[in-house]
């Protein structure tokens, strides 16, 4: 299978939710409330929008759309004035911790307690009127959401439940049908998600050193290996989408040089545009 190079030096103490777009791969450094950047040619960039950067991705309109702490922002640049959509919740023991867009251009970020006890997140979307809505509850870390080239399925993760679900998915109903799609066996819990153009789903595995992929009926066909322990996200990238960029994390992590590094893959498949908000 694909080898996986570092493409950086270890940038970030919990590198999370990469994202490709306009030749720029962008990713967050969540705890330290940073945004990173790296152009084609290799340059680094890094924002600070917040005591946490959660998840953010591509505006229509420009711009970006993020997840802070407790609640949604938005920015015409990165590295530019945050404006704020104000707190979602009081509660500063919880927080936000990944997201991403669906087909129709609409954010979403889910929260969890940063002492992770069960039950105490949700998933929220903002829509591009700036509403909220709060879509799923009882989540304990809610972590990667992703589609199906078509559109019509969506996966999303929470850590502790060991597994990937699906649900249908359509403009005018949301996210509805949850099942499992497939289950994710030691060693490593399920993180960070992306699915490729032939519908399969890429898993980073947290504390599993390794990035698997299920094939669009939820059987394991790939895995590439990584030296380092906590494998926190995946997205493809490059000329054609044709390489995994892979982001890691120093939190909780085994000894390694690498870790919180971004590494790159060549697995053999494209992946899919970003979906982006509307808003």
């Amino acid at each position: 299978m694909a080898e996986a190079r570092p493409v950086t030096e270890a940038l970030a103490w919990h590198g999370e939710g990469p994202v490709w777009w306009q030749d720029v791969l962008v990713w967050v450094d969540m705890l330290a409330g940073d945004v990173l950047s790296m152009d084609a040619g290799g340059r680094i960039s890094r924002a600070h929008v917040g005591s946490v950067a959660a998840a953010l991705r591509p505006r229509r309109s420009g711009g970006w759309v993020l997840a802070t702490e407790r609640g949604f922002a938005l920015t015409d640049e990165l590295g530019g004035p945050i404006t704020s959509l104000g707190p979602l919740w009081i509660d500063d023991g919880i927080r936000m911790n990944d997201g991403g867009c669906d087909p129709d251009g609409r954010f979403y970020c889910g929260s969890m307690a940063y002492d992770a006890r069960a039950g105490a997140g949700a998933l929220f979307r903002l829509t591009p009127d700036h509403g909220v809505e709060r879509v799923l509850g009882g989540v304990t870390i809610s972590n990667g959401l992703a589609f199906s080239p078509d559109g019509a399925t969506a996966y999303y993760v929470d850590t502790p439940t060991g597994r990937v679900d699906a649900f249908d998915y359509t403009g005018a109903d949301g996210l509805t049908g949850r099942r499992e799609f497939a289950k994710v066996e030691p060693p490593g819990r399920p993180d960070g998600i992306t699915v490729d153009a032939e519908g399969g789903v890429w898993v980073a595995l947290w504390g599993g050193s390794a990035v698997r992929r299920y094939d669009r009926d939820g059987v394991l066909d790939a895995v590439i290996e990584l030296p380092v322990s906590q494998v926190t996200a995946c997205t493809f990238g490059g000329p054609g989408l044709t390489t995994l960029f892979i982001t890691t994390s120093q939190q909780d992590a085994a000894p390694d040089h690498r870790a919180g590094a971004v590494f790159a893959a060549e697995p053999g498949v494209a992946g899919l545009p970003a979906l982006t908000f509307a808003g």
